[in-house]
């Protein structure tokens, strides 16, 4: 229904009194009308295109050096943002020349529609749920098929992005771990880990340096992933310090391709492998020395308490005392650098938040629908926590309580 101006009074009343009995009515009528005119101005636009096309109006005597001629037309659907769906009148030529570059001749929605589609997935909603809620926000059904094509024009931004120059980034440490998610792969659903590495620069503040899919079990692996960040330009010499956990043959590739760096384990990574050796009734005393070892004001101090720790649990406890000692020294590192970096250099709790922000994004799809869709998903996760990260320093953004609660979930 369209409310006229020139609508006498008797019809202002009915209309009026529709509106009261069903406020929502109004709404409706306002689609409509917004609708009605989207439809007439896009027909008329494309007239006038095929008019400037053929080069005179309509009924005007032709050029001879031209037989060309206007041929009718075809309705097609169009969606337009906030509008919704319309049907418009495509012009046609006799010879099939002309093509519209306002409405090009398999566009079925305007670029914003593809804008907002590719924002609801990367803010949680999966290929199916923008399916079903796409009529009601956007006017028209987007099938999850249409969702997939719309995301993958994100690749070339996002592939830019993962291999950009490092050159200009000096990094003075690195956090390093993978994360597993569950992913399609040739119609079977596989187990697979995304490599991650975020850099601290000279300012403190954090970023990602790579996000690559690869088996996080693999020395090989990590190798490739360092000569690629050094191929991209990013300085080895500047890199002082690795953190990461003790993933098998890590540490020994980390420090071939960063030959003036240190390492630095995981505190609580390395905790869990001793705890898990420990009787039932010792697990409290050892949590607690553990506690003074990892938190004491000196690296002198700390090997004080571990020699307590050792003479006091190396007879009830000898796994656990020697899980400990394989790796005391590279638990210490920290105690080389600013002791205000301190709290974010003891383990790789920086990284560890990253995988659960990514947890948390990719649960409600259960399975990614490949390598590309993951990163679509997650660098677009990066990027909103480098946001972040650009006014919280690393020395700033972790609270000692938060660090020392850790442990005490270890009981």
């Amino acid at each position: 229904m369209l409310v006229k101006a020139e609508a006498s009074i008797p019809e202002s009343q009915a209309i009026f009194q529709e509106v009261l009995s069903n406020p929502g009515k109004v709404f409706e009528m306002m689609r409509f009308d917004f609708k009605s005119i989207a439809e007439m101005t896009l027909s008329n636009l494309l007239k006038e295109e095929l008019t400037h096309f053929l080069g005179r109006q309509k009924y005007a005597h032709k050029d001879h050096a031209s037989s060309n001629y206007r041929n009718g037309y075809y309705e097609r659907s169009y969606t337009a943002k906030n509008i919704g769906e319309v049907k418009i009148k495509v012009p046609r030529d006799r010879k099939g020349e002309f093509s519209s570059k306002i409405i090009e001749k398999y566009d079925r929605y305007e670029p914003a529609i593809a804008t907002d589609v590719c924002l609801m997935f990367l803010s949680g909603l999966s290929t199916r749920g923008i399916e079903l809620v796409s009529k009601s926000l956007l006017g028209r059904k987007i099938s999850h098929g249409e969702v997939s094509s719309i995301n993958k024009e994100l690749m070339t931004g996002i592939d830019a992005w993962r291999c950009r120059s490092l050159s200009e980034l000096p990094m003075k440490y690195i956090y390093i771990d993978g994360v597993n998610f569950h992913m399609r792969v040739e119609k079977k659903i596989e187990i697979l880990p995304m490599l991650v590495v975020i850099g601290v620069g000279l300012d403190n503040r954090k970023t990602f340096l790579t996000i690559q899919q690869g088996d996080k079990e693999s020395a090989t692996t990590w190798r490739q992933v360092f000569k690629d960040l050094k191929n991209r330009g990013l300085d080895s010499s500047q890199v002082k310090l690795g953190i990461m956990d003790g993933l098998p043959g890590l540490m020994t590739v980390f420090k071939e391709e960063f030959s003036s760096a240190k390492v630095q384990r995981c505190q609580v990574h390395v905790s869990r492998n001793v705890i898990c050796k420990v009787p039932k009734v010792h697990k409290k005393s050892v949590v607690d020395h553990l506690r003074n070892i990892f938190y004491a004001e000196s690296k002198s101090k700390a090997l004080e308490f571990f020699a307590a720790f050792k003479d006091k649990f190396e007879e009830p406890t000898p796994s656990a005392v020697k899980c400990l000692e394989n790796v005391i020294n590279e638990c210490l590192t920290y105690h080389c650098f600013p002791k205000e970096d301190w709290v974010s250099l003891r383990t790789t709790n920086a990284i560890e938040r990253v995988n659960k922000e990514f947890k948390r994004r990719t649960k409600p799809m259960e399975i990614l629908a490949g390598e590309e869709s993951a990163y679509r998903l997650l660098c677009f996760v990066a990027l909103k926590m480098e946001l972040g990260w650009k006014s919280c320093p690393i020395g700033k953004d972790l609270s000692p309580l938060i660090e020392a609660n850790k442990f005490s979930q270890l009981n």
